[in-house]
């Protein structure tokens, strides 16, 4: 019998964020799938800002950005006649916009991304059983060599919406389909609409046409197809793509000249197929030392391309918190938070979605910031310290700030540039009458605590210089930007967890107070 520290069911885009954010850390891990090769289709295509802010904090972003393209927003057409149009602008605190990448680019350059540390997704191999003892889990693999038994110390299930390892744990899925099918298809269309641009154009009864803009000037067409009677498959699950019936050029044509609201042409039909949509929700995202992520745990409508995204973010949440375990760092009930940070999380976004899918979605204020998965949060969770008078809050999305100064650094810096370890990140915030040796003491107690595995700054207020005595790495807020966006007072310490968000702000002269904090994540010793 083989063994690895974790095996991870699925190389869709949910499971390879899990491999490489282990292999990021050192943990052994084996990444399996039952498919020969990754699927050629844009089944997922836009990419959130906040997706893209996890990217950057594990060293995508850069190519991520060579292949995407900007997501505008959408024009919307009721009966042939122009409607409400849906600008995806956000303010200039949040770094990075809306983008579309079809999903087999995503997946190809999460597998490089994941080979530069050394792994591979083992193909035609596939998980049939699952047994928990002793401390660990013995999985069953049906590979192209012959049968194999694996003991893991974890497991993760990122098999999709028929997951087998949800099936194995016996998990309810709990929820619904809707009852039509649709079409979708991967083409060029000429036509004089402006790019970057999503269309969706409506006729009254309720005939619908979306077209998302892929790179090289293609578009994602989605459509009513022609229902047929459909039970779906692992008990009632029907959900994603279908095989048999797959639409041609001519069909997709037909519909778009219905529908489009402007004289269109499509060509080079890269791949169609038919879809169905279920609204579905885990009952639990872990049973003992197996998990489920993405589609696995949660599916629902496309609308505001938010499966993904959400399926990107549990593996997120999830990996920093298995090797921990993994090496025998973690607290008691670490991997506990999981699913109560996340299945939360999954719940309200099955609910949102589908309320969209039947009413639609405005795009305003902070419901753009929400769909922008800006506006996730932990609070009140069990890593999170109880909420103060300021914002953000200890659960909150840790914010960005520019204008910071950095010595022997010509140019602003990023507050971003300080969180792309894998580690937490302690930020220290001193004004002229901080003391330093409570900068030294919190800094030192946090890192203890931690197991050496947390990086501290200190970032010194306008009007505040360092001393010769500093022995951290210092910044300044020259700007007043980190002031503003953490609503900082003068020795105040921030807490900054490895998946960017804000487990506590206490201040720097209790350095006790920040220890309790990171007992919760951490094992005493």
């Amino acid at each position: 019998m083989s063994e690895t520290d974790v095996l991870v069911a699925g190389a869709g885009p949910v499971g390879l964020t899990v491999a490489a954010e282990l292999r990021r850390r050192g943990v052994a891990c084996r990444i399996v799938d039952r498919l020969a090769a990754p699927q050629p289709y844009a089944k997922a295509v836009g990419i959130q800002p906040r997706t893209l802010e996890l990217w950057d904090a594990t060293g995508l972003l850069p190519r991520v950005l060579d292949e995407a393209v900007p997501l505008q927003g959408q024009l919307t057409f009721l009966n042939g006649e122009p409607g409400p149009r849906i600008e995806l602008r956000l303010p200039p605190d949040v770094p990075y916009g809306f983008a579309a990448l079809p999903q087999y680019t995503t997946e190809r350059l999460l597998t490089e991304h994941l080979a530069g540390f050394g792994a591979a997704v083992e193909r035609r191999c596939e998980l049939t059983g699952l047994v928990q003892e002793d401390g660990r889990v013995r999985a069953s693999l049906t590979t192209p060599e012959g049968d194999e038994e694996v003991s893991a110390q974890y497991v993760v299930g990122c098999d999709g919406a028929h997951s087998r390892v949800r099936r194995l744990l016996g998990i309810g899925f709990e929820g619904d389909a809707f009852p039509s099918r649709y079409m979708l298809g991967d083409v060029a269309v000429d036509w004089d609409l402006p790019e970057g641009w999503a269309v969706r154009s409506m006729r009254t009864g309720g005939d619908v046409l979306v077209c998302v803009p892929l790179p090289g000037g293609r578009y994602r067409l989605s459509m009513l197809a022609p229902a047929e009677p459909s039970t779906g498959a692992d008990g009632g699950v029907a959900h994603g793509l279908e095989e048999g019936w797959r639409p041609s050029l001519a069909d997709l044509q037909a519909v778009v000249d219905r529908l489009s609201p402007r004289p269109a042409t499509v060509s080079d039909l890269r791949w169609s197929s038919s879809f169905r949509i279920s609204h579905r929700l885990a009952d639990r995202y872990a049973d003992g030392r197996v998990f489920l992520a993405g589609d696995a745990a949660h599916i629902h409508p496309p609308t505001g391309a938010q499966g993904m995204n959400t399926g990107i973010q549990d593996a997120y949440n999830l990996a920093w918190k298995l090797a921990l375990a993994v090496r025998g760092l973690a607290a008691d009930g670490l991997l506990g938070t999981y699913h109560a940070e996340r299945h939360p999380v999954g719940e309200e976004v099955v609910g949102r979605t589908v309320r969209h899918a039947r009413s639609g979605f405005t795009g305003e204020g902070l419901e753009l910031r929400r769909e922008a998965q800006l506006l996730v949060n932990y609070r009140g969770g069990p890593l999170s310290e109880p909420e103060g008078s300021e914002a953000p809050a200890p659960g909150d999305r840790a914010p960005d700030c520019g204008q910071v100064e950095r010595p022997l650094v010509s140019h602003p810096v990023r507050l971003f540039d300080l969180l792309r370890s894998p580690h937490h990140t302690l930020l220290l915030y001193a004004g002229p009458e901080t003391e330093l040796h409570s900068l030294h003491a919190c800094a030192e107690a946090a890192g203890a605590a931690a197991h050496g595995l947390l990086n501290a700054y200190v970032v010194f207020a306008r009007g505040a210089e360092p001393s010769a005595g500093l022995l951290l790495p210092a910044l300044r807020d020259a700007g007043g930007g980190f002031r503003e966006a953490y609503a900082a007072t003068d020795g105040e310490a921030f807490v900054i967890r490895p998946d960017g968000y804000l487990g506590a702000r206490l201040p720097v002269g209790d350095p006790a107070r920040v220890v309790g904090h990171l007992r919760r994540t951490f094992a005493v010793g």
